[in-house]
């Protein structure tokens, strides 16, 4: 194992001591492992949180700003925050108008949050709504879900929700408009090579030179099948084909986010966009925006997912409205 640490049980610590000292628009609570905007919302507008597991950077951290979230919880790598930190959380971000969790599909996720969630409203009486993703069409179950995984449209989402909660929308509103986003996205990933915990020393999973993990999990879980290592074209072709078969694509403007998992250059994923682009117009789908790079990442797994999202005035406006986050900035 190869990695920029010190100690492999002290990654997450010292990570966020190095995100504190590179964004001083955000305040990190050390003890409690969140990441907070440095200056709050304004009183009267719905407060987001969201985290998991670290080790998906930029999620969720990376989100925390103007337009997307107010606070993030970090919890050990690939391990979901504790109830306690979300209480806190939740409790802080509050400005009189409640708060909207977005959990990923993930079982300690949704029961942590669910405990904060209850923790915040006996304590404090905090009004919190949540608001659950479950986009990946890889698997309907795994050993971490009950249901599909909350994966790509999980960023969609915060970045638009986030706008309509500058926007000043009430908490059922804002909370509504997330459940529509989440039913109306579809996402699917394949990985080249496993990505390698600190704390392990070693690849989650073996993967041979000649072959590829298609549907895989954003924590090295399997996914649909191996198959040969095939051109970017064919792969492109089995990650598109269960999205699109799973969802109409082509009644109106759709959002598509061509992410890489950790350990893929940008050059392969604008190659891979290039192909997957060819795809969607063909099978009628018109893409409005697009989105190409690291925004939920597996440590340094190589490979890709594709995230694919139905729009339409509403959301593209949320979307074209600002953003300034460590890792998504427009307009602000």
């Amino acid at each position: 194992m190869k990695k920029l640490i010190n100690d492999p049980e002290n990654v997450l610590a010292e990570a966020l001591v190095g995100i504190e000292a590179a964004h001083p628009e955000l305040r990190v609570d050390h003890a409690n492992r969140l990441i907070y905007r440095a200056t709050p919302k304004a009183m009267g507008k719905v407060a987001l949180i969201s985290g998991g597991g670290s080790g998906h950077e930029p999620l969720h951290g990376g989100f925390v700003g103007l337009g997307m979230l107010d606070a993030a919880a970090a919890g050990e790598i690939f391990t979901s925050p504790t109830p306690d930190q979300l209480l806190e959380a939740t409790k802080a971000v509050d400005q009189g108008a409640g708060v909207l969790h977005i959990v990923k599909n993930y079982t300690g996720d949704v029961m942590n949050f669910e405990m904060g969630a209850e923790l915040a409203a006996a304590e404090s009486g905090v009004l919190v709504e949540s608001v659950v993703t479950n986009d990946d069409v890889a698997v309907e179950d795994s050993t971490w879900t009950a249901g599909r995984r909350g994966v790509g449209v999980t960023v969609l989402l915060e970045k638009i929700v986030g706008a309509a909660a500058e926007e000043g929308r009430d908490l059922a509103s804002v909370a509504a408009l997330a459940r529509r986003i989440n039913e109306s996205g579809r996402s699917m990933g394949m990985a080249l090579t496993s990505g390698t915990v600190p704390s392990a020393g070693k690849p989650t999973f073996d993967l041979p030179d000649d072959q590829m993990e298609m549907g895989v999990g954003i924590h090295g879980e399997p996914g649909r099948h191996r198959v040969p290592l095939a051109p970017a074209s064919e792969i492109a072709e089995q990650l598109l084909e269960p999205v699109l078969a799973d969802l109409d694509f082509t009644t109106g403007p759709t959002i598509v986010m061509l992410n890489g998992l950790g350990g893929t250059p940008l050059i392969e994923l604008y190659l891979m966009y290039g192909e997957v682009a060819k795809l969607l117009e063909k099978a009628g789908v018109r893409v409005a925006r697009t989105l190409v790079g690291n925004y939920i990442t597996s440590l340094d797994m190589a490979g890709c997912s594709v995230t694919v999202l139905n729009a339409d005035d509403e959301l593209l406006a949320l979307w074209d409205a600002p953003v300034n986050t460590p890792g998504l900035r427009w307009r602000a």
